[in-house]
């Protein structure tokens, strides 16, 4: 895939998981319970104790899956999370290295932006989309606004994103949400449930 049709991918269903777990069993475990209850793409938070064995166990096990590296800070880790699998890469801020290292492999960027200035610094500098983080720190009242006047920024909102809300930041104009614990928590059942109301909901919502 080049970035742009990643990017398209992951955005398609208008939410990404997010796996933060205790160690690599865990992550990988909790990644094929989204990945069975219908969601396409995942990312594996390289703060997981051993994240780089989950992400390769992972792109080994299921090759078509949409799997990403979250955490992603400089581009030492850029480059260990592509070689074990990572098919995009998030930040929770902005670092050009990372970008730089990304796209000289082909792999899509989503840096961390918390502002109308961090956004447009981190599209001049090249992020394929931007990861909204803390979400939880603003509304979707406040996405809409900024779009008015920014419309050309992809932006993904990020922690405190839940089933409840998410159709409301997708309504503001966000191309798709993160969601870690809000899907993940309370085993494969629940998430499964969780999973199926969301896409219901978002699709109600576009």
């Amino acid at each position: 895939m080049y970035r742009w049709e990643t990017v398209q991918a992951v955005t398609a269903q208008r939410v990404f998981a997010i796996v933060r777990t205790a160690g690599p069993d865990e992550a990988v475990a909790a990644a094929d319970a989204v990945l069975e209850a219908g969601l396409n793409a995942v990312e594996i938070a390289l703060t997981t104790p051993r994240a780089l064995t989950a992400l390769a166990a992972l792109a080994e096990k299921r090759p078509g899956a949409l799997l990403g590296a979250g955490t992603v800070i400089d581009g030492a880790a850029a480059r260990a999370a592509i070689e074990a699998g990572a098919r995009f890469l998030v930040s929770p801020s902005l670092h050009p290295e990372v970008i730089r290292t990304g796209h000289r492999y082909g792999v899509p960027v989503f840096p961390g932006v918390a502002t109308p200035t961090e956004m447009v610094r981190a599209l001049e500098e090249g992020a394929d989309a931007l990861k909204l983080f803390p979400a939880s720190t603003v509304s979707p009242a406040w996405l809409r606004d900024v779009r008015a006047a920014l419309p050309q920024a992809p932006v993904l909102p990020t922690g405190g994103v839940s089933v409840d809300n998410a159709p409301e930041w997708i309504a503001a104009g966000a191309v798709a949400c993160g969601m870690g614990s809000a899907l993940t928590s309370g085993g494969p059942r629940n998430t499964g449930e969780r999973v199926a109301t969301l896409l219901r909901r978002l699709a109600e919502a576009r």
